[in-house]
């Protein structure tokens, strides 16, 4: 039976929920929300399209002793508003922060011992203080991370190149957030090297459409959903089938000390194993830069 909690029902939250309830990927959904009305309402919604849906989904809301059995918890809570307004996801750190300690110590005190897959921005610096609250291992809390940055990169250059995003590969390290950089020398496209098909005016322009668009989704609707909530429930879903994904996500990387977007295998024991990447001497300087970044947000709290 795949158990499956969600902390946090804004629109990521929810849009997660409803995924993995019309989508047959879990069994078991436990609803929780600072808000309890918020919660009960989201509760409420999906039991009354239990009668049409396609999988029946058990449905808890509210009670943090239903974490104990869980699989897998994804959380979502916080405040986006000061991000979308100042187009930096460290801008909420303070009153995040707070929170990721406050849920963090309520997911232990509940005894929960699945895996945590962390979507709360500042998503690196959130992902490290619920893995500390929670005690739980390294490998088993982690976050989206850059794997929606990756998407957005791949979209871009799928754009400019008229290709299907999926034929691009390659990843956008670092900080999910502004510190974030495309790592062009992992980048291919139809097992082309990027650099022999971009110039590199060109690929300034799409590493900071990739960086901007965000903030221009959030500029027009008030937040991001769809993309995330996927990225979420993706990584969700390569727990339960031990699917031995290989996605950038917030993960802890000895290297630099410090979680950060990163590529990784996720499988059934979470992160299972962090792979090395032959980066350009610049770009690992980057990489190094924008952990740095993390790292000095995250010290001024423990």
């Amino acid at each position: 039976m795949r158990k499956v909690g969600i902390i946090g029902l804004g629109h990521v939250g929810a849009t997660v929920a409803f995924t993995l309830f019309t989508h047959g990927i879990a069994d078991e959904l436990v609803l929780i929300d600072k808000n309890p009305k918020k919660a009960q309402a989201e509760f409420n919604d999906l039991s009354d399209t239990l009668a049409r849906n396609d999988f029946h989904v058990k449905l808890k809301a509210q009670d943090f002793s239903d974490l104990r059995d869980l699989d897998v918890l994804i959380t979502a809570f916080g405040n986006i508003k000061a991000s979308v307004e100042s187009g930096d996801r460290f801008a909420e750190f303070g009153f995040n922060s707070d929170a990721a300690k406050e849920v963090g110590q309520q997911i232990k005190d509940s005894g929960f011992h699945g895996i945590i897959i962390n979507v709360a921005n500042p998503c690196d610096a959130v992902t490290t203080i619920l893995q500390k609250v929670t005690g739980l291992p390294q490998n088993h809390v982690f976050g989206t991370g850059t794997f929606l940055d990756t998407a957005r990169m791949q979209r871009a250059v799928g754009d400019h190149l008229h290709q299907d995003p999926r034929n691009v590969s390659g990843f956008v390290l670092g900080e999910h957030g502004n510190s974030q950089f495309v790592a062009w020398s992992t980048v291919s496209v139809n097992n082309k090297p990027a650099t022999s098909l971009l110039d590199e005016a060109t690929r300034a322009q799409l590493m900071q459409a990739t960086k901007d668009n965000a903030f221009v989704v959030a500029a027009g609707k008030g937040y991001t959903s769809y993309a995330i909530a996927t990225c979420a429930v993706r990584l969700a879903q390569a727990v339960f089938a031990d699917a031995k994904l290989f996605a950038p996500v917030s993960v802890f990387v000895p290297s630099v000390g410090t979680y950060v977007g990163y590529p990784a295998i996720i499988g059934a024991d979470g992160v299972e194993e962090v792979i090395p990447l032959e980066l350009t001497a610049a770009e690992d300087a980057e990489f190094r830069k924008s952990a740095q970044i993390i790292k000095e947000h995250v010290d001024q709290l423990f």
